[in-house]
């Protein structure tokens, strides 16, 4: 006999109880930042000592410029533009910011747009993390290829161009960090360390736990790799859940369920305010719903079923009418996204091994004739309404298996107007 994991809260009742009191917490805390809006585009201007996360540059008719992207010392995050002629690349500016009223709150949670005029610059040391992407150049002859796996591996942006590559081959998601590396890393992680692990748990300390023990140092590296590539929010909402997660094993919880993905989405956004308004972090929540939700209704199945087709398909199907409320491109090649995000389980940390040998090179071929392929699409988006719409259905799934055949329904219909009509 098979007893079930207690919940995350023992009911619904509580459930209710305890996200009405986080999110009156969030209220609270938006009051905060509110008000610290409003006194930030009261300034006429003042000084700020920034980092140039990135720059490039930009034509107008005849004349060049710089873009850059900005973290102030203050925290928050702005694009300016400038007509200096070197590239501001890893350095830290000290500037005249002038606030704009138009400034909207949205805005100021995320990231926006202020004039500015530099005072002075000052060439930041070369860290680990800028000669690890050098490596990384230097193992390829395309500067695509450099651009490719420095973002896998260090979210850093990616060129235009390769942009809309990876666009048109729907594996955008491949790219930006997000838990499905995570899910990657961590069983790579937990599975080398494992392998120490066990000779010395048999011979010097039986009587402790691997779970604990080799969990506990596995959290402590990604963690650390979270810190390093910059905190991103889709990847952050995916280290809060390996954490959590790692914690409900330890305690014997039930953790993949609808009430514990609710519960890490209120938590960061009362820790972290401007996920609220991050893309990235609410398409990862979607992604990570959907992923509940084809478990909820496929227990039947076999475990290779469900993770060779069942999850790849499905999220592929459920994602498209999200993605293309945001996202105009759509082209036949996105049908090689299932397929590609398979391979990607194999090829993440494949590579990894090889450019960590200096033998980063072996895929530039194929990926060079991959990205080749990826020509022509249309612009098709979904109006807001029909999302809310179809996500209303997406939540009413969670408890009826008729709505989750609606959904289904619905997502294979859009699908195929988008790949054939």
């Amino acid at each position: 006999m098979q007893f079930e994991k207690p919940t995350l809260f023992p009911s619904l009742k509580v459930f209710v109880g305890v996200m009405v009191f986080l999110w009156l917490l969030i209220m609270v805390r938006l009051y905060f930042e509110y008000k610290s809006y409003q006194d930030f585009i009261s300034k006429p201007f003042y000084f700020t000592n920034a980092l140039v996360l990135n720059s490039y540059e930009k034509h107008k008719k005849s004349k060049r410029y710089q873009v850059l992207k900005l973290r102030s010392e203050e925290g928050f995050t702005f694009y300016t533009t400038t007509h200096e002629k070197q590239s501001l690349k890893h350095h830290s500016l000290r500037l005249k910011i002038i606030p704009n009223k138009r400034i909207s709150f949205k805005e100021y949670l995320g990231t926006f747009y202020l004039k500015s005029r530099i005072s002075s610059k000052r060439q930041e040391a070369t860290t680990w993390k800028d000669r690890l992407v050098k490596q990384i150049y230097a193992q390829h002859s395309d500067e695509r290829l450099g651009s490719f796996y420095s973002a896998i591996f260090f979210a850093t942006p990616l060129g235009p161009l390769l942009r809309e590559k990876i666009s048109l081959l729907g594996v955008s998601h491949l790219v930006a960090l997000s838990g499905f590396h995570l899910g990657i890393l961590w069983g790579l992680v937990y599975g080398l360390l494992l392998l120490l692990y066990r000779p010395l748990q048999q011979r010097f300390f039986p009587y402790r736990y691997a779970l604990i023990d080799v969990g506990f140092v596995a959290i402590l590296i990604l963690g650390f790799y979270v810190w390093f590539v910059g905190y991103p929010p889709s990847l952050l909402r995916s280290y809060a859940m390996v954490l959590v997660g790692w914690v409900a094993l330890l305690m014997g919880v039930e953790f993949i369920s609808f009430t514990f993905l609710f519960s890490i989405l209120t938590v960061l956004i009362l820790l972290f305010p401007s996920l609220l308004v991050s893309l990235g972090f609410w398409l990862s929540i979607a992604g990570v719903f959907y992923i509940f939700l084809l478990l909820h209704y496929s227990k039947l199945f076999t475990r290779w079923s469900i993770t060779l087709w069942i999850i790849p398909l499905g999220i592929f199907l459920f994602m498209q009418p999200v993605i293309h409320t945001v996202f105009t491109v759509s082209s036949s090649y996105q049908l090689l996204s299932p397929l590609l995000s398979l391979l990607f389980v194999v090829f993440y940390p494949l590579v990894m091994m090889l450019h960590l040998l200096g033998l980063g090179m072996w895929f530039d071929e194929a990926l060079l004739r991959l990205f080749t392929i990826a020509e022509g699409s249309s612009d098709k988006l979904l109006p807001l309404w029909m999302l809310f719409v179809y996500m209303g259905v997406s939540l009413g799934a969670i408890r009826s298996k008729k709505l989750f055949f609606l959904l289904l329904f619905l997502a294979i219909s859009y699908s195929i107007y988008l790949f054939y009509m």
